[in-house]
This record gives structure tokens, C-alpha cells and sequence, in this order.
């Protein structure tokens, strides 16, 4: 359950940067470029997710990595492969998250869960000018050499507390100028998640069937 508990967190957060306006300088003028730029994109991901230290103990730490791949409009998937084997798919119509070791699937509606969330900036956001009614977006000094987004929620009755995205620009004028490279997630609890990108490629044509989900015999299908 804490598995499925994260990867919940994660699609409602990296769907929320979606939320944004245009700007002319920093890192909202970086997501501007990539929402523009970046059609279709695969990397690989290490999520870090640290959760608060208890009285007399260290903070909790669990790490885990996959495979990302999305296409706009409303297409994407998050495969883990270690250390629990997982799928999020979203296939333009249904979520699908696929619990292996559960042999569980959860089918969710896209159009009630990829609103206000982050994963919109991936999925299906064709500009950021028409993204600004849920969140508040402004440049974060630039660190590590990226550009950085902060987006916090205007509504303070959900999970989310703030969320900071990171972007290189490249200067290879045959690829796209801007590339997601981290994003930072602090829930209400105080738990933080943070996904690093690597091995970006972008503009590729995916296959036909990328973001295609069955649900595999045998399997708990939960429809919500």
C-alpha cells in the first residue's frame, strides 16, 4: 500500500505543473520552451522519496527507478523496475497503475485526475498560458545549472505543498532548447520525492502500441 500510496503522489504532483503562465525570463520562460518544443520524450528516472525523521530516528529513505516515455496529448507511462516492479500508464482516455506483486490494477478516468496536476505539463499541456487557474507559478534562483520553476497551489486542501521543476537549455540547435531534467515534490506531510531525469531523448516517434494497457489475466481490475 505505501507503493501504490507514492506512486499516487507522484501522478497527482507531476501533473500539477501544468498549472502555469508564460514568462519571459528563467526557469517559466524554460517551461514555456519545453511545453512548446517537446512533443513526445523518454528517459530513464530515479525517484528519491525522504520521508520526515521521528523522534530519536533518521528520516526514512526509499529509492526506486524506471523507465519514463510520454506523448502529447494525453499519453504517457512511468515503468519501475526496481525495486517493486509497477506501471503507470495513462493511454489518453483510462489510468492505469499496475501493481505486480499485488497483481492488482487500478483504473482511474484521465479526465477526473490529470486536471491540476503536473503530470499535464508532461501529458497533454500544448501551452502554458491557458495552465494558470490552480496554481502560482514564479522563477526559483537558478541552481546546478538548471532553471528552476516553483509551482505552489492555490487551493490548500490537498496533498500537495509545493513543487519545483528543473531545466537544462541545451545548445544543440537539432533537438529541443530545453530539457526536464529534475522535479521536486513536498506533500502536506512533509514527505519530499524527487525524480532526476537521464538519458533525455525527445521529438522520437513512439510505437504504435506504447501506451497501450491490457490488464494481464488473472489480475484484480478496480475500477474507480
Amino acid at each position: 500500500m505505501m507503493k501504490m500510496g507514492i506512486n499516487r503522489l507522484l501522478v497527482s504532483s507531476f501533473l500539477l505543473v501544468a498549472c502555469a503562465t508564460a514568462a519571459n525570463a528563467g526557469g517559466l520562460k524554460s517551461l514555456e520552451d519545453f511545453v512548446r518544443t517537446v512533443k513526445t520524450g523518454q528517459a530513464d528516472f530515479t525517484q528519491v522519496v525522504t520521508s520526515p525523521a521521528r523522534a530519536g530516528q533518521a528520516p526514512r529513505v526509499k529509492t526506486s527507478s524506471g523507465r519514463f516515455e510520454f506523448s502529447r496529448p494525453n499519453r504517457f507511462r512511468f515503468d519501475y523496475a526496481k525495486p517493486f516492479v509497477q506501471s503507470i500508464v495513462a493511454d489518453g482516455q483510462t489510468l492505469w497503475l499496475h501493481d505486480v506483486d499485488l497483481n492488482q490494477v487500478t483504473a482511474r478516468k484521465q479526465s477526473a485526475v490529470l486536471g491540476a496536476t503536473p503530470a499535464a505539463l508532461i501529458a497533454s499541456a500544448a501551452d502554458v498560458q491557458a495552465l494558470q487557474a490552480d496554481f502560482v507559478l514564479a522563477d526559483a534562483p537558478d541552481k546546478d545549472g538548471l532553471q528552476w520553476v516553483l509551482a505552489t497551489p492555490k487551493s490548500n486542501d490537498g496533498q500537495l505543498q509545493s513543487v519545483r521543476v528543473g531545466f537544462r537549455s541545451t545548445a544543440d540547435a537539432a533537438a529541443a532548447s530545453t530539457v526536464l531534467e529534475v522535479l521536486e515534490i513536498l506533500d502536506s506531510f512533509g514527505q519530499r520525492s524527487v525524480l532526476t531525469f537521464g538519458s533525455f531523448k525527445v521529438n522520437l516517434v513512439p510505437p504504435a502500441k506504447a501506451f497501450d494497457f491490457k490488464t494481464p489475466e488473472g489480475a484484480d481490475l478496480i475500477r474507480q
